[in-house]
This record gives C-alpha cells, sequence and structure tokens, in this order.
C-alpha cells in the first residue's frame, strides 16, 4: 500500500490523481495535521508519496528510521509536481516509485543512489528476485566502493544462477582482489579464506537446497528440527540456503515437520508417493515401500523438489535417520532466464519500463545490430551484446536460447512486439523446459501506425504478412482472400520490397473485388522514428511504389471510413 500525504490544494489534486491512476494501491491519509499522516503512512503503509518539501518529511521520519530493507520506501513531489526525489530506501521501492510517478504526473525522477546513477546493479538487492538473501551485510558498502571505484574484484559461485551483470572489474579472474562477491550454500566452516572465515567477501546465500523429511506418525517437532539442523552441520550447508522443506503428501498435516520448518521460516512441499516412487535414490527401503507406497521419502523428495525448482538437482546429503524421522538434503541447478522482449515501434518513450528493466537485467543481450543500437544506452556495464545482421533469426533465436540453457540471464530483443512476426515463435520452437521464459510486451508497428492514421481498427481485423520466404504465395492469397470475404479491416506486413514488389499490387486487387473504390487506406513507413511518414488514400488510388519494407499498409472494411481526414473504422456497424 502506497500511502500518499499532502498539504496544499495541489498536493490534494495529485493524491486524487494517483488514487484514480493506481486503485487500490493509493492510500491518501487525511488527517488534520501532515505530521500525523505522516507518521501514520509509516506505521500502515509500505512506500510512502509525500507531497512536502524533502526537509519537512525528513525531520518528521528521522526518528522513526530504522533499518533499510524493513523501513518504507519515501517519495517527496515538489508543489510544481517538477520532481519526484526518492528520499529514502532508493534500492527497495523509492527508485522504482519515483519513477513510476513520472507516467501519472510527469515529474522527472531525481535519483541519488550511486549504482543507478552508473548504471550498475545494486549490491543489497543483487539476485533479489532469485530469492537471496546476504550473509554479512556488514561489508556491503566496502565491496560497493570498490565496485563502483572500478577497483578489481573477485567474483566467485555465479556462473549458475541467471543474475544480473557486473562491472567488468567484478570477474572470476580477480584473485589478487581486496574485495569479493561470494554466492555459496556452504557454511562458513567449508569457506575458510586466508584472512578469515568468508575474508572480505561480500556474501550470498542462494535457495539452492531442499530438504526432504520422513517421519513415524505424531513424530515432534523438536525431533524433526534437530535432525535437520544436524544433517545440514554435517554436510557443511547453511540453513539460509535452504528453499523448502520438501516431504510426502500423506505427512500433509504432520505436525512434527511443519512446525519444524515454521520455526525456521521455510515452506513444506508435498508430492504423491507414485511420484515420488519413481525417483531413484541411493537408499531405498523396502519397509517404507510398503507403509508409504515409495520406497524413499527424505531422498526422493528432496531430489524431486530441487527438479522441480530448477533444471537440476543432486543429493549433497544422504538420508539421516532417528528413532522416528529421516532426512536428506538435494542442491538444485537453476533456470537460466529467456526475456523475449519488444522494443516497441522505435520512440524511446513508447518502450516499456518493463522491457527496460529487462534489458537492465539482462547479462546477456541477442538481437538485430540495429535494434541493439536503439538500446546500447540502456545496457549495463559487464553485459554481453550479441549481435548479428538482417536474416539471421533463427540463429539469433537460437542462440539466446543456448545462453538462457547455460543459467544466463538472457533478453532476446525485436522491434515492436517480440510476439507478432518476430522473435519469440523462433525462440519458443527451442525453448525447452531447462529454461524459463518471459514475453515482455511491444507496441506493434500495427498500433503506432493506426493511432497515427485514425482508428483504422477499431473493428474485427487481420494480420498478413506478404513476405513469402516462409510461407508461399498460395496460403497468403488464400488468407488475404478470407479477409476480403470476411470484410475484416487488413494490415500488411513486409508489404514490399525491391525483390517483392508484386505480391502488394495483387492483394490490393483481391479486396478491391469485396471493397468500394473509396475505402480508405492509410500506409505509414517508420512509424514514431524521426522521419516518419503518414499518408491517408483510397483504395482507387493508392500507389504500392510508395510502399517498402519499412512501411506498414491499412486497408479498411467495406464500413471504414475517412472522417476530417481520419481513417475510421466503427466499432459497430451503425453511425448515431
Amino acid at each position: 500500500m502506497i500511502g500518499v500525504i499532502a498539504a496544499t490544494a495541489s498536493g490534494r489534486t495529485a493524491a486524487a490523481t494517483l488514487a484514480a491512476a493506481w486503485p487500490g494501491e493509493v492510500r491518501v491519509l487525511t488527517e488534520d495535521k501532515p505530521a500525523d499522516a505522516l507518521r501514520e503512512a509509516w506505521r500502515t503503509c509500505d512506500a510512502i508519496v509525500s507531497f512536502l518539501a524533502v526537509g519537512a518529511t525528513v525531520r518528521v521520519l528521522a526518528p522513526l528510521l530504522g533499518h533499510k530493507t524493513e523501513d518504507p520506501a519515501v517519495v517527496c513531489v515538489d508543489e510544481s509536481m517538477s520532481f519526484a526525489v526518492a528520499v529514502l530506501g532508493g534500492h527497495h521501492g523509492a527508485n522504482l516509485l519515483a519513477g513510476r510517478l513520472t507516467g501519472v504526473l510527469g515529474t522527472q525522477p531525481v535519483i541519488t543512489t550511486a549504482s543507478d546513477n552508473a548504471n550498475i546493479a545494486a549490491l543489497d538487492s543483487y539476485g533479489r528476485d532469485l530469492g537471496f538473501t546476504i550473509h554479512n551485510p556488514d561489508l556491503l558498502a566496502h565491496v560497493g566502493a570498490a565496485v563502483l571505484s572500478g577497483e578489481p574484484v573477485l567474483l566467485d559461485g555465479a556462473d549458475a544462477w541467471p543474475l544480473p551483470p557486473l562491472p567488468p572489474n567484478v570477474s572470476s579472474d580477480a584473485e589478487d582482489a581486496n574485495a569479493g562477491i561470494l554466492i555459496t550454500d556452504e557454511a562458513e566452516l567449508t569457506c575458510m579464506c586466508h584472512d578469515g572465515w568468508f575474508g572480505n567477501r561480500l556474501v550470498y546465500r542462494p535457495p539452492s537446497l531442499v530438504v526432504g523429511v520422513g517421519s513415524a506418525r505424531g513424530v515432534s517437532s523438536a525431533e524433526v528440527g534437530g535432525l535437520i539442523d544436524q544433517t545440514l552441520a554435517e554436510a557443511g550447508l547453511a540453513p539460509e540456503s535452504v528453499r523448502c522443506v520438501a516431504t510426502v503428501d500423506l505427512k500433509a498435516d504432520e505436525q512434527g515437520i511443519l512446525d519444524a520448518a515454521r520455526e525456521r521460516g521455510w515452506d513444506v512441499a508435498t508430492y504423491p508417493s507414485a511420484v515420488l516412487s519413481a525417483v531413484e535414490v541411493p537408499n531405498p527401503s523396502e519397509v517404507v515401500r510398503a507403509e508409504v507406497g515409495t520406497p524413499s521419502v527424505a531422498e526422493a523428495s528432496a531430489l524431486h523438489a530441487a527438479r522441480t525448482f530448477g533444471r537440476a538437482a543432486e543429493l549433497v546429503a544422504a538420508k539421516h535417520k532417528t528413532a522416528n524421522a529421516t532426512c536428506a538434503v538435494a542442491r538444485l541447478t537453476p533456470r537460466g532466464r529467456l526475456s523475449i522482449v519488444g522494443l516497441g515501434p522505435g520512440a524511446r518513450d513508447l518502450l516499456t519500463p518493463r522491457a527496460e528493466a529487462s534489458l537492465r537485467r539482462a547479462s546477456v543481450i541477442v538481437g538485430l545490430d540495429q535494434y541493439v543500437d536503439q538500446v546500447r544506452d540502456l545496457v549495463r556495464p559487464g553485459t554481453r551484446v550479441l549481435e548479428s545482421g538482417l536474416g539471421q533469426e533463427e540463429e539469433r533465436a537460437r542462440t539466446a536460447v543456448e545462453e538462457a540453457s547455460r543459467g544466463n540471464a538472457v533478453a532476446l530483443i525485436g522491434s515492436g512486439d517480440a510476439g507478432v512476426y518476430a522473435m519469440a515463435s523462433p525462440a519458443l520452437e527451442f525453448a525447452g523446459v531447462d529454461i524459463e521464459v518471459d514475453g515482455v510486451p511491444g507496441i506493434t508497428a500495427a498500433v503506432a501506425a493506426s493511432n497515427l492514421l485514425g482508428a483504422p481498427l477499431g473493428h474485427d481485423h487481420a494480420y498478413i504478412s506478404l513476405s513469402d520466404l516462409h510461407t508461399p504465395w498460395e496460403v497468403i492469397e488464400r488468407r488475404v482472400r478470407a479477409a476480403a470475404e470476411g470484410d475484416f479491416t487488413v494490415c500488411f506486413y513486409n508489404p514490399r520490397s525491391r525483390a517483392r514488389d508484386w505480391q502488394l499490387p495483387a492483394a490490393l486487387k483481391i479486396l478491391a473485388e469485396h471493397r468500394p473504390p473509396e475505402t480508405p487506406v492509410g500506409f505509414v513507413r517508420n512509424a514514431t522514428r524521426p522521419d516518419q511518414t503518414a499518408t491517408l488514400t483510397t483504395l482507387a488510388e493508392v500507389d504500392p511504389a510508395q510502399v517498402d519494407m519499412f512501411t506498414v499498409v491499412l486497408v479498411g472494411s467495406s464500413r471504414s471510413r475517412a472522417i476530417a481526414g481520419r481513417f475510421v473504422t466503427p466499432r459497430g456497424y451503425r453511425w448515431s
């Protein structure tokens, strides 16, 4: 919940605007005194937007400050709505909130955190979206300063995880560095450095471990918890890296298991005995099979859960036993991430915030060279960029999937929306279950062109590509005839090139058999780019020679009209 506080008429108007724009997210506090409203928001809200001066806001909140990971994020907006200043909790929501305010109020975000201004991933939130926790946060300032200063920083353990990039001075080769970053689920006793436990390395705990548990009915939480702690300790594994406890579904109500997990802050996952019985384990038991239908509970549930959360798993602590409980631990290999990102039609302000965040999050970016050039300023230092030319779409798709399969965080970029005549479909043909895939929508060329022309897509419409590179012309022609007979507005992609100059006239001729001559035809070249052109004509007068591969052509239905120089397809079939 975002608490909003205002003291002036201008601030109250802006607060109402936010409440309308973000329904359910905003609580406007109306206490008589703004200071009281601020204190109430601090106590009850996750974030605060204060339409008060920074100084006034800080004086009220200063006595309430605790820790940045627990305090609400605070953004102050000035009286003229010119600036949104991230005051507290920049990496814990304030920077993002300041950016979001831009879209509603038109404010300019003011970000003072050094890593953001250097376009470098913040260490206090590094891997947070993967479930990482920081073992020794007292080293954040020391290691962060080394990263930002360009000093050598040793990076160890990051290869298996789809993490955001860090600058080139952070590497696995910086052996003589005075600062380091270590990602490990191993306990301190197994990670002794030359200058003490972990030395000068900032340690992240990844959620890489699954604890499998089996038990007799009525087992105590003390027995289960003690066995878990002992098993982890003997294997040299850190409890902070436990993702969950896993067991057979017959134990879903076993209070001893549930309480032991709850006491340690872990969730419990359960699986049917038929599923667990198919898991190969080193220590099966026919006695256990007779009782619960699977020869293994602890080892099998640990391995199965780890494979469910990751792309592979290994048993790192075999079955340990007490009188009434068993325990085993599996380590997962995480899935890589592939974000398929639509960059929109070209204008930077039509690149979505989600797409921008995906580009900054990716450690590998794959794309057509001219599209990479559009967003090169957003690429963080340390990102690998794999760019290639026209005609290599399949190679780019395959490369992106291969990089994600190695555990990387990959962004495969394309113009418009990646799912419309772009890179999503070829990439997904190669992608398996070993990677996570995130589709990031983009504004299509058709939508951009439609808005420039008026409202040609106001009713049912069809998209048809006239390129016969992958589709025989006979198939394309059949689709054009179907759209013509169905009276759809038609949007043509890839309408005409130097080598293909006859398909567009042929398609227009088919449509003319089912449309009146005055049917509007619009074509837009380089929509939303600096050299864009938009032309509105008719089916009788359109000149295909004015069209090329950078153009989108829209042909109206029989009900479409040109009104005041705008192309309109009515939502219904009656004019009011």
